[in-house]
């Protein structure tokens, strides 16, 4: 076959989507078994579900073999950008201030303000965390506040865990809330009406998780000892969110709610502290040191320049600086648009979805896109530069922390890098859209199962936004077919989705990377699974009692 010939995705092969569904999931409970039961590495599960998928896909599905070549090619490259590129610069950056002494007078500042390491978790795994999410995503609040935590002291795989339940607040509405805004264009809704329509589980999940975190650290009596922290760090955040969803937009949400949290919980600690202090079990604070604010800002600037440019990058400004135009409503280039690299894959606009996922056939867009002025990478490599210029790092230590870092991390990259592959080949044969389907065909208990969907995207794909592109459509047209308001249902979509971050292989080849524990995948999965199905179910019958 040709490789511009258009290949139209089938959903119901068998002609039974049951039977169809059943054979779709098998890729994924191969990588699960092999990942959990045999304990194998992260990338060898990841090939095995590579393989299973594309054999399913070639036999079942009837998808040309240089389709799936192509599919898995484009989720190899997208595994290296940006995910692969930003947790290397992240965790650059964190092993820079590291051999550099900067880290040393971090943790004695967030200790100085509490050395309770429930508190610490509050300030660091949920807001700091959520600011991150908010501010860049794809990766990099994980592996940056997972090191953090390590960095204090906590045990890798605790660390990993809770960062990773963490990410929950802030998911649905990251790297400037994408993930509500782009499944509002798909579907044709309003992003504040949709935004506003996460809050009502999504706020309630948020408060919830601070909670979780608290308990993931002491148990029952962490809660009870710190209760008072928790409400104000969780309701701050959960107010705050549930404002500015229902009265101003999803952009902005994570980032305000985040410094709103932070800072109630810092000023909240001036007057009131547990009375039993939970401390890290070695003494990471031996040798303290007198603490000035220009010492702690010093300390803390590679992690502000961060932010700093995170946040300028993500701006409305530069995203005008580099958007392609319209003539149709005399919308102009922007100035830096020719610096957008865009390369088309051998399959873009090949393979095309068909009914019952769109109205008419529409063909997939495959394209590389290089956008280094808006890149999350790039504001993390800005950030490490000034840092080597300001603190005059020498090259020795710049090669010495490059050496450490990508020997720790080429095992994670292969692991993100076949996860991915295996998720585009799900997405271009229709495997993906036939466990929505057959989820779809429940009927009025659907919205009870609506969430699930959203999961699974994230699961496959480790983003919100890539499950909103896959799902939200076939959401809202279940919804019209059943009676309800499309909005619930990929608001519903969201909600499943920000739930699913905990155990998405690529979220988990981060985290392991983060906090040193590779090829230890299976461990960190065990730990957060039962959470997500927990938070999953108490969402689906939210949804359920909402949507009658």
């Amino acid at each position: 076959m040709f490789l511009n010939t258009v290949w139209s995705q089938q959903y119901n092969p068998s002609g039974n989507i049951w039977v169809s569904a059943a054979i779709a999931v098998l890729p994924i409970i191969i990588f699960l078994i092999s990942l959990v039961i045999f304990k194998l590495k992260g990338y060898t599960a990841g090939a095995l579900s590579i393989l299973s998928s594309a054999i399913i896909a070639y036999t079942f599905y009837k998808m040309p073999v240089d389709k799936i070549a192509g599919a898995a090619e484009q989720g190899v490259v997208s595994g290296l950008w940006p995910v692969a590129s930003i947790v290397l610069s992240a965790i650059f950056l964190y092993k820079l201030t590291v051999k550099i002494g900067c880290f040393d007078i971090i943790k004695q500042s967030i200790s100085s303000i509490s050395s309770d390491k429930r508190i610490q978790v509050l300030l660091i795994a949920f807001s700091f965390n959520a600011f991150l999410e908010g501010a860049a995503g794809f990766g990099a609040p994980v592996a940056i506040t997972a090191a953090i935590l390590v960095g204090l002291g906590f045990k890798p795989l605790q660390a990993a865990a809770i960062c990773l339940v963490a990410n929950i607040a802030g998911g649905a509405y990251g790297a400037m809330g994408i993930p509500v805004t782009i499944p509002a264009s798909l579907t044709e809704l309003d992003a504040v009406s949709l935004g506003k329509a996460t809050s009502i589980i999504l706020c309630l999940v948020t408060l919830i998780v601070t909670f979780l975190l608290v308990f993931m650290v002491d148990g029952l009596k962490g809660i009870k000892e710190t209760l008072p922290a928790i409400l104000v760090s969780g309701g701050s955040f959960a107010i705050t969110q549930f404002i500015f969803l229902n009265f101003v937009g999803p952009e902005l949400v994570d980032v305000v709610s985040a410094i709103i949290s932070l800072l109630s919980l810092v000023i909240f600690l001036r007057f009131w502290s547990p009375k039993n202090i939970l401390s890290i079990e070695q003494n990471i604070l031996e040798e303290k040191q007198e603490l000035s604010l220009k010492k702690v800002t010093t300390a803390w600037l590679p992690f502000i320049l961060l932010t700093l440019f995170v946040t300028i990058l993500n701006t409305s400004f530069f995203k005008q600086l580099i958007q392609n135009g319209n003539p149709k409503i005399g919308q102009k280039p922007g100035v830096l648009n020719s610096l957008i690299f865009n390369f088309p894959y051998y399959i873009d606009g090949t393979v095309a979805k068909v009914a019952p996922i769109t109205k008419d056939p529409t063909p997939i867009k495959a394209i590389f896109s290089f956008a280094p002025f808006t890149s999350t990478t790039t504001a993390i490599a800005l950030a490490a530069i000034l840092t080597i210029i300001i603190f005059r790092v020498r090259g020795r230590i710049i090669k010495l922390v490059l050496k450490e870092t990508f020997l720790e991390l080429w095992s994670p990259i292969l692991t993100i890098c076949s996860v991915l592959a295996f998720a585009y080949i799900s997405t271009y044969s229709g495997m993906s859209s036939t466990l929505g389907l057959a989820l779809a065909n429940t009927g009025k208990i659907f919205p009870l199962l609506s969430p699930i969907l959203g999961w699974i995207g994230v699961f496959l794909t480790g983003s919100v936004v890539n499950s909103g592109s896959l799902f939200a459509g076939l959401q809202s047209i279940t919804a019209s077919q059943i009676g309800v308001d499309p909005t619930l249902l990929v608001a519903a979509n969201i909600t499943g989705g920000a739930i699913a971050k905990m155990i998405s292989p690529q979220s988990i080849a981060v985290a392991a990377a983060a906090v040193g524990l590779v090829n230890k995948d299976s461990e960190i999965f065990k730990e957060t699974i039962k959470w997500s199905i927990i938070l999953l179910i108490f969402a689906g019958i939210l949804n359920l009692i909402l949507t009658h």
